[in-house]
């Protein structure tokens, strides 16, 4: 736990906000122990994050959740940029013969690929698809502008939205059109290019726990699970409060299967062509999906202070006299200057005010009235906890930082004990179904290799294979399911 200093702590009120399970704070939001799946839809709804459109399986961002997405965006591109990647913007349209060029690609993609074929009232005579991913528009225009080693590598990165006609949608976790960013990576060496692949998903595995305070198991999908087109796909899995896993971030490694496939060349120092080797890696808009899902509770959103769009509220107390306003906004000006900080000066009522900013997860709430004038203090109330503080305004700007500091410490804390609490182990089948049905979470087993075992789990369990982790363990000596010699400790999971 944080130490506060005595000079800036008048008092440290001890009382913890004890949600009852009777009595919410915010009403109608449905219990996430009565039905997960409905209390995330209320989640979205009333925190205001989107709201449902004509079109089946497309929502509108409202300001607050393209916030946090804009955050997302912030400090990614920031690593990205800091790595050497430079962000570009191709063509949302594919013409199908390019698409067709990698028929492993093409045969993955195909049932969520929308068309367009009509321009106008002329029928086109290449049916296009709508951008589904952009590996392919990639290969195009690396072909074009990659002829000698000096041209390598090429770090590019690409933030757009992408569209996939998905049967069941939910919203952020999948959804017809979704927003996302793609790195697309060419290099000399398949050494450089597994070595990139790594180092990417090392990014989004940091940038999962520092930032979003959820933590992720890194490993390597199965053949099955690899994306299409990839001879290796690696993958950063997180838990979700309802025992389910979540596909946080994926890095692939392409080999040269594209380059051969696509012709893209490159003169050597010996003047010899080579095909380059290259990569793709790529987060979405599920992340913040995944925020409301591992660190929400039946009040609302608890967002880590990092990505939140505010990171403290102020709430005057009996606005109405005298002066309180005044040295609200005098305070919020001041805590403007290193916090994403904000005032609420409606005319609505305190006890409302605490309540919406529940829902919506800002880590501090800053109430100030008369008396706390008077005394030159403030209360602080986590979001996280409930915990209220009474602190001192000679050093507001160090508590606050402190606090949030602590807070995405704590968050991070608590996802992580949650997980390592809904992790099993199982040594035979029997074993394994019954933990599957008992006890949702992460279930690590051995496994042969063999994609019928894989298909068996699935289809007995709903199981699948969520990674290979790159830190192995032994648990037994034989397959799960079938017996025969294990190759791979593997954690499964039941998934969005």
């Amino acid at each position: 736990m944080i130490c506060y200093n005595d000079n800036y702590i008048v008092k440290k009120n001890e009382r913890i906000l004890k949600m009852s399970k009777d009595k919410k704070q915010v009403e109608e939001i449905t219990s996430m122990d009565e039905d997960f799946a409905r209390w995330y839809t209320d989640i979205v709804k009333k925190a205001e994050l989107i709201e449902y459109t004509s079109i089946k399986g497309c929502c509108v961002f409202r300001p607050y959740s393209y916030a946090i997405w804009e955050n997302i965006q912030h400090a990614l591109d920031s690593e990205f940029k800091r790595l050497g990647h430079e962000n570009v913007y191709l063509p949302m349209f594919i013409p199908e013969s390019l698409l067709e060029k990698e028929k492993d690609h093409v045969e993955g993609f195909a049932p969520e690929v929308a068309w367009v074929t009509y321009g106008g009232n002329e029928k086109l005579s290449e049916r296009m698809c709508v951008r589904p991913t952009s590996e392919t528009l990639f290969c195009e225009h690396y072909k074009n502008i990659i002829h000698s080693h000096r041209d390598l590598p090429k770090l590019y990165n690409q933030w757009c939205s992408v569209v996939r006609w998905e049967k069941t949608t939910r919203p952020f976790l999948r959804s017809m059109e979704f927003l996302w960013q793609e790195g697309h990576t060419a290099h000399a060496t398949e050494e450089e290019a597994q070595a990139e692949t790594i180092r990417m998903l090392n990014v989004y595995a940091d940038f999962c726990e520092k930032y979003l305070a959820i933590p992720v198991i890194k490993g390597r999908k199965t053949d099955k699970e690899k994306f299409a087109g990839a001879v290796a796909t690696y993958t950063v899995e997180s838990l979700m409060h309802d025992g389910k896993a979540l596909q946080s971030g994926t890095s692939h490694n392409f080999g040269d299967g594209f380059a051969k496939a696509f012709g893209i060349q490159y003169s050597d120092k010996d003047n010899k062509l080579q095909y380059v080797h290259q990569t793709s890696w790529g987060v979405t808009t599920r992340l913040i999906g995944a925020i409301i899902m591992v660190h929400g509770d039946n009040s609302g959103l608890v967002l880590p202070p990092k990505i939140a769009p505010k990171q403290l509220v102020i709430v005057p107390v009996a606005m109405h006299k005298e002066g309180v306003s005044e040295k609200a906004s005098e305070l919020c000006g001041r805590l403007k200057k290193q916090f994403r900080a904000d005032i609420d000066l409606s005319d609505k009522t305190p006890g409302w005010k605490f309540a919406e900013y529940e829902m919506k997860g800002v880590p501090i709430r800053l109430e100030i009235g008369p008396r706390d004038i008077e005394n030159n203090s403030c209360v602080l109330v986590r979001r996280d906890s409930g915990e209220k503080i009474t602190a001192s305004l000679d050093n507001i700007e160090e508590t606050v930082s402190a606090l949030l500091d602590d807070i995405q410490a704590s968050l991070f804390n608590k996802a992580l004990a949650h997980r390592e609490s809904h992790t099993y182990t199982a040594a035979d089948y029997d074993e394994f179904k019954a933990t599957v049905e008992s006890k949702p979470g992460f279930i690590k087993a051995m496994w042969c290799g063999d994609v019928e075992c894989e298909n068996k789990i699935k289809e007995d369990t709903g199981a699948t294979a969520r990674c290979m982790p790159f830190e192995q363990e032994t648990i037994s000596d034989k397959c799960v399911c079938c017996g025969k010699p294990a190759k791979k400790l593997v954690y499964w999971g039941r998934a969005y």
